[in-house]
Formats: C-alpha cells, structure tokens, sequence
C-alpha cells in the first residue's frame, strides 16, 4: 500500500498576497502536480518582519501569536519567500524573548522546523529535483541574500532550475551580491539601493537571459522594475512560476488548495 500524499500547509506571505498572486497559484499548481496536499490556514497574515527589521519588534509580538496559532496543526508550512522563512526560523526565537512569554517560545520553538522555504520541501522532504516542468527559456539565477546568507540554501534551486526541461541556464557573475533591496533599505538608501541594483542589472543583461529567476518576490520587484523601466526585454520572474510551468510560455494558471474556498480568495 502506498504512503499517503502529505499534508502541508501554504504560508503565502502578505508580499506575496497582495501583489503577487500568481507565485501562490504557481506554488499550490506544483505540489498538487507532486501529489501533496496543500491547505490554507485562513488565520495567518503578516510574519512581522517590517516591523522587526525597523525597530518595532514588541510590537509585532500579536503578529508572533496569529502565526503561531494558525499554524499549530500544520504538519509541514511552505513558502515561496525566503526572507519571510528566515523571519521566522532565524528571529521569531529573538521576538519571544523581548515578549517574555514562555509558552509562546515553545509554540515557536515547536513551528519553527516545519516552517521550509519551497526548494527546501522539494528537495529535503520530497526528495525530488526534477518536478516535471518546462520551461525553454535562456534564464539566469539570483541567489537573494536571506536564501543565501540565512538559510543558506546553496544549490537547492540551482538544482531544481537545471533538471527543468528545455531550460538553458546562465550564470551571473557576481550572484551573491545583493540587489539593492533590503526592504525599507531602498527607500531610507535610495542612491545606494540604485547603485547597487544598477550592477546587479547589468550583470543580468551580460548573461543574454530572457529570464531572472529568484526565490523571494521582494527582490523581484526591485529587479523587475529596474528591468521594465529600461525596455530590456528581459522579465523576472519568481521559482515557483517557472517549476510550475508545462510549456513555451508563461506558467498556467494553477488550482487552489483542495476543500477550501478561502484558499482560493487567499492565493489568487
């Protein structure tokens, strides 16, 4: 008798939710194409992680407890964002601590494990790189600085991209430099952020990619709006879209979790 598909449950993130919902249809098309069985836990909203990276870590403790609370049952979370991942596994231990609430640091304590970051459930849980996708597109890849400096996802999704058929990967010199982002960094740092982004732009283009692929949508604004707004020719586009996609084009448009009809209200 074959194990039963596992259960896991969708942390979308606001970023995601709001502005980019098609990560989150791509995200559910895929697990379900792999037979696991997505749920959507209605509760859930904002990790906190604006507010802790500003300065307002007590206040972001009520954050702490709904995440807490709407993932209690959850077997497995997932997340296509690794910033909102580190939020949790690296910084959640710190916000407890300034809250003083011992029960929520063993509500934390006891989440954080399960809390992956998609190419980490793909690749450590599932055991699986090649998730049947298509993609024939010239795509280069950006290692963003939470994936890669707290998580430290190494090649997970270099590994992943490369077992994508029909799928030319280029490399970018210089990966690990950040883009500029950082959050409420581009916008107290503007001239920085604009520098910085501008030599990750170029270094983009001098790959002849179509495609910038990363694992956190909050570095693909910052990249994609540099990309837009110089008519290049060449989109960004999050993991999860180009895993999920099945053909030439752009990733179809993909289901919600299974039995709940907020699920859809919440990834699409």
């Amino acid at each position: 008798m074959s194990s039963p598909a596992p259960r896991v449950s969708l942390f979308i993130t606001c970023f995601n939710d709001t502005l980019f919902p098609q990560t989150g249809r791509a995200t559910v098309t895929l697990l379900e194409r792999l037979g696991v069985r997505v749920d959507f836990p209605l509760e859930q909203t904002c990790c906190g992680q604006m507010h802790f990276n500003t300065g307002y870590a007590r206040q972001m403790v009520p954050l702490a407890r709904r995440f807490a609370r709407a993932f209690a049952d959850s077997e497995l979370i997932v997340s296509p964002s690794a910033s909102c991942v580190a939020m949790v596994r690296c910084h959640y231990p710190r916000v407890a601590e300034l809250a003083g609430d011992e029960e929520l640091r063993r509500q934390l304590e006891a989440l954080r494990p399960r809390v992956l970051e998609l190419s980490e459930l793909l690749i450590d849980r599932l055991g699986v790189e090649d998730v049947g996708a298509v993609f024939p597109h010239r795509v280069t890849y950006h290692p963003t600085c939470h994936s890669l400096r707290l998580l430290e996802l190494g090649d997970r999704p270099l590994r992943l991209l490369r077992a994508v058929a029909g799928i030319e990967l280029l490399e970018l010199r210089e990966a690990d430099e950040c883009c500029g982002f950082g959050g409420t960094f581009a916008v107290k740092n503007a001239d920085t952020s604009i520098a910085m982004l501008s030599d990750k732009v170029r270094r983009i283009l001098d790959t002849g990619a179509e495609v910038c692929v990363a694992a956190d949508n909050s570095c693909l604004m910052h990249i994609g709006g540099a990309l837009s707004r110089g008519r290049v020719g060449v989109r960004a586009m999050h993991l999860a879209e180009v895993l999920a996609a099945t053909g030439p084009g752009r990733p179809r448009s993909g289901g919600a979790a299974r039995g709940t009809g907020g699920a859809r209200r919440g990834v699409a």
